[in-house]
């Protein structure tokens, strides 16, 4: 008489190890989303930390028609998001030195925008528009 495994209750034992780690990679699935949107709301914090150092040094908030690369030696590079590498959003301040709006998309649904202006930072329903925010 041998002692050991039959080939069937190995194949159980992998079926078993396979679906517990499938169940295990599905919930993580969640973490990462909420661990993507915590980057970004840090991102956009970081953002409004420069544009105020920025003003207190020039009186006047940077302009850019579009999110800037760099703001001046305070945030150099701007941070990019977190799942697409693209720029966060930005809305057009070139004629208006005074205010700022950068804003990020989340990943919750409802579809969720985080965003920064001089009045600080907020999460909003809608994309913003204007250079207020909201």
């Amino acid at each position: 008489m041998r002692k050991g495994f039959t080939l069937i209750e190995l194949l159980v034992v992998i079926a078993i190890i396979g679906i517990l780690a499938g169940i295990v990679l599905v919930s993580m699935g969640g973490a990462r989303t909420k661990a993507r949107d915590a980057r970004r709301e840090s991102d956009i914090h970081q953002i409004a930390t420069a544009m105020e150092m920025y003003y207190s040094d020039n009186e006047a908030y940077a302009t850019s028609t579009s999110m800037p690369t760099a703001i001046s030696t305070y945030l150099d590079p701007v941070p990019k998001d977190p799942k697409t590498g693209d720029a966060y959003g930005w809305v057009d301040n070139s004629s208006d030195d005074q205010s700022y709006c950068a804003y990020a998309t989340l990943e919750t649904k409802p579809t969720t925008y985080y965003a920064a202006s001089p009045k600080g930072t907020k999460k909003l329903s809608s994309e913003p528009t204007s250079t207020a925010c909201w």
